[in-house]
């Protein structure tokens, strides 16, 4: 059986190539694909450059790891999910764009009644957004900021208020904190226009910062160092509170009595079971080490979805057919500042 699947040639461009479908081995679900949710940042960083610079001539690469279908088949030793479920999917080399998929079933979810595919298929990247809020630890009424409100630093707003927190967003988009607003975001700041360390200041009351998350890649050592800066200060004048990391961030800043006594974190992926190939596959870990791996986390992810509690339609801002992978990309590498959340449908 032949599948289509939205594919990035040398140039920089979006086309659709035709493939197998990959044979169905133990373990897994073959999926019918109803949305597909890009994720800019990482799967179209490079995009940019290959539209500027001239390329070396090689094959298309297909990309996507956030999609939500029907179950078609069942690989063997599945258990969990049955012909014609709804599931959402993750998993880069898996949950492609694509009108068809072959996923290991512990990188599903069931999806609950009431959430939409489009919703659904957003659920790599809340569970992303809600493993970095975990690795902070945060506290009921601490005070939080976010940098970056990509779809991951969305999610991790929304998690940090659901978890008790006041949060504050920071973003040099305006289009992005209009996102985070109608998400109820408590408070937001475009950074360009704003002093995102004195407007922390006045947001916590003057108690400053407990913690941020980075939720963007690239240089982001002015980021880190605004945070730094709009956190809690000790009367010797060091600082004291958790970073967390959870974009591919590179930053430059010294430690010692140069960081004072701040926690800095990194938050890797979906949380743990993500690249451990018999965890995808159905072999699952002691529930009483592991509390919180991927799956668990998907699946909490889509209860928060189905409660009301997390909003993901306000994060929309484009639909495209899957035919239209072009005009789906150029809306997100060309006018970055008009697009967000780009759905894709087969």
């Amino acid at each position: 059986m032949l599948r289509r699947v939205a594919s990035i040639d040398c140039h920089g461009q979006g086309v659709i190539i035709e493939q197998d479908l990959p044979e169905l081995t133990p373990g897994q679900v073959q999926v019918e694909v109803v949305a597909s949710l890009i994720s800019p940042g990482t799967e179209l960083g490079r995009v940019g450059q290959q539209r500027r610079e001239k390329q070396k001539e090689r094959p298309p690469r297909s990309f996507g790891y956030a999609n939500a279908g029907i179950v078609e088949r069942v690989g063997e030793g599945v258990e969990q999910f049955a012909v014609g479920d709804r599931v959402a999917c993750m998993g880069g080399g898996y949950a492609l764009h694509t009108d068809r998929a072959c996923v290991p079933q512990n990188l599903c979810a069931a999806i609950p009644d009431g959430v939409s595919f489009e919703a659904a298929a957003s659920v790599h990247l809340a569970a992303t957004g809600l493993h970095a809020v975990r690795r902070t630890l945060p506290l009921f009424g601490e005070n939080g900021m976010i940098m970056g409100m990509g779809l991951v630093g969305q999610f991790s707003a929304q998690f940090g208020q659901l978890s008790g927190c006041h949060i504050m967003a920071v973003d040099r988009s305006e289009m992005r904190l209009d996102c985070a607003r109608a998400c109820s975001v408590e408070r937001t700041v475009q950074a360009t226009i704003e002093d995102s360390v004195e407007a922390a200041r006045e947001f916590s009351l003057q108690f400053g910062m407990d913690f941020g998350i980075i939720a963007f890649g690239g240089d982001a050592s002015s980021a880190f160092e605004q945070l730094y800066a709009s956190l809690k200060q000790t009367p010797d004048g060091h600082r004291m509170g958790r970073i967390t990391i959870v974009g591919g961030a590179q930053i430059s800043h010294g430690f010692a009595a140069g960081l004072g006594n701040v926690d800095v974190r990194s938050a890797a992926r979906t949380g743990p079971g993500y690249h451990d190939n018999e965890y995808e596959h159905g072999r699952d870990y002691p529930a009483v080490f592991v509390e919180w791996p991927t799956q668990r986390n998907l699946d909490e992810c889509l209860r928060s979805m189905a409660s009301g509690a997390l909003r993901v339609e306000p994060l929309f801002t484009h639909e495209f057919a899957l035919d239209d992978i072009a005009g789906a990309i150029d809306v997100l590498v060309e006018t970055p500042e008009q697009a967000l959340g780009v759905v894709l449908k087969p």
